[in-house]
């Protein structure tokens, strides 16, 4: 079994408006994964996740995109109180333990490196790691990368 397929159909029966049978799902992957993943989440093709999405915490508001990758134990959500919360690009590899936090933007092709917190939009085509996050390389495609 996968979270992403036990994902999709959650977020399908919740935007049927069909009630309790999305937070039973939901509560079942917490489970069997150990993740909070919300069925309100918005997830696009292809998007995986590493190691069996173990420890993955993801605000219910947040767009990740398509051919993502995310590692273990990472963190998609806002800061504080604000509700605010990332919007995530196409193909982008978020690495084990990272952090994207707060009312931010990652571009198409863009790699997070491990631990990394990022908490400032980035750019399309960039490698960026660190804590806080900094752009160490411009002008990549993920297909020379993944």
């Amino acid at each position: 079994m996968n979270l992403v397929y036990l994902h999709n159909v959650a977020h399908w029966l919740y935007r049927k408006k069909i009630p309790i049978i999305p937070k039973i799902i939901y509560y079942i992957q917490f489970l069997l994964f150990n993740s909070s993943v919300p069925f309100q989440v918005k997830i696009g093709k292809n998007t995986k996740f590493g190691y069996g999405c173990i420890g993955v915490v993801i605000h219910a508001n947040t767009e990740i995109g398509q051919d993502c990758i995310i590692g273990q134990g990472v963190t998609i959500g806002g800061r504080s109180k604000i509700c605010e919360v990332p919007k995530i690009g196409n193909r982008v590899y978020i690495g084990p333990g990272a952090r994207v936090l707060g009312n931010v933007v990652i571009g198409d092709d863009v790699v997070i490196g491990a631990n990394a917190v990022v908490i400032k939009d980035v750019p399309s085509g960039c490698i960026v790691v660190g804590i806080p996050a900094k752009i160490i390389k411009e002008g990549i495609r993920m297909k020379d990368y993944v």
